[in-house]
């Protein structure tokens, strides 16, 4: 399992070019993508081509391959492969095979996101791509919101304002950072908290390349029990709207503004229903 560069070619190591060179058989996302890193560092071993679409008819190949004493190299088109990039369900029937599966540490979008960030590292949830979905999305970062631990997510450009937004509205107020293009030329690192960040690229030109964004764990305030959530919503209720009660309450407790805005309606109607 060899990690390539995300970017910068500079970030490929000795080792990696090593075993490269030294093994039977290169098994690539794209022959194209992984034949110019090749060529740059003067590799000739023979590529095929593994990837999601081809994965079942290509696997028994290469376990049989190493099943025969082959050494198989197999990296992604950039980065640590099976990192929100094919391989795991090879790694897996190696395992099952009692096959050695060897780690060849290198780039990673996911580090290079974390560590850049400025923010707690001490215990991580790795998220990976969120739905192109809007709703699945939205549901996704309702779960997402109880984990107690800084979180890191993969996004496209041109999703990102819209992501962000999201993450806003499901995650509360917290702290982010927007890792853009890591290594490369342009790379771009923006921190702030997630509505300021979401305003930034809402209003800006749409955003290019690869992100990393990465989400500070909920304040402290966030271990309030139901019932004194419930009892700060219902102080405010008595002299706000519904939804100015969740923002109120949100901005104090750092509390999603969509579950309380829901759990603020769901007080008001009970209330209305009490004789």
């Amino acid at each position: 399992m060899v990690a390539t560069p995300i970017g910068n070619l500079m970030d490929m190591t000795f080792r990696a070019v090593d075993v490269l060179k030294q093994a039977d058989l290169i098994a690539c996302e794209d022959t194209r993508v992984t034949g110019k890193l090749l060529k740059h560092f003067g590799i000739k071993t023979a590529m095929v081509a593994y990837n999601d679409h081809n994965g079942a008819k290509t696997r028994p190949r290469l376990l049989a391959d190493l099943e025969a004493g082959k050494s198989i190299a197999l990296v992604s088109d950039a980065g640590t492969p099976l990192i929100s990039d094919p391989g795991y369900k090879l790694v897996a029937a190696c395992a099952e095979n009692a096959l050695r599966v060897i780690p060849i540490p290198g780039a990673s979008a996911l580090l290079a996101g974390l560590v850049t960030a400025a923010l707690p590292t001490d215990r991580i949830l790795f998220a990976g791509f969120l739905s192109a979905k809007q709703k699945a999305r939205q549901t996704s970062l309702d779960t997402l919101a109880r984990v107690d631990a800084t979180l890191v997510f993969y996004e496209s450009g041109p999703r990102l304002a819209a992501t962000l937004a999201d993450m806003a509205d499901h995650l509360g107020p917290r702290q982010a950072t927007v890792a853009r293009e890591l290594t490369k030329l342009y790379e771009e690192v923006k921190r702030g908290p997630l509505a300021g960040l979401a305003a930034q690229y809402r209003e800006g030109p749409a955003a290019k390349g690869e992100v990393v964004i990465v989400v500070g764990p909920p304040p402290e305030a966030e271990a309030m029990t139901a019932a004194d959530i419930d009892a700060a919503l219902q102080d405010v209720l008595k002299t706000m709207s519904v939804r100015d009660a969740a923002a109120a309450v949100a901005e104090t407790t750092g509390q999603p503004r969509r579950a309380l805005y829901t759990r603020a309606l769901a007080l008001k109607s009970a209330d209305a229903d009490d004789p």
